[in-house]
């Protein structure tokens, strides 16, 4: 699947606004804004965008087990 179409999915599945993702995932709030409007983004970063999505679940308990 195409990057921009698998993180609008999982922005919306995780109900994750775009700028905290491009935050947590590559440090840069204006990434999916920016893929949007047509930013190519490099394969290492591709790679990056792909491993954040499937370890989100972890980071968020982990975060949630900071908060306690």
């Amino acid at each position: 699947m195409h990057i921009t179409r698998l993180i609008d999915r999982f922005l919306r599945e995780q109900d994750l606004p775009p700028t905290k993702f491009g935050r947590l995932a590559a440090g840069d709030p204006r990434l999916v804004l920016d893929i949007r409007m047509g930013r190519e983004i490099r394969p290492e970063m591709e790679v990056k965008l792909r491993h954040f999505m499937s370890h989100y679940g972890q980071h968020v308990q982990t975060e949630d087990r900071k908060a306690i």
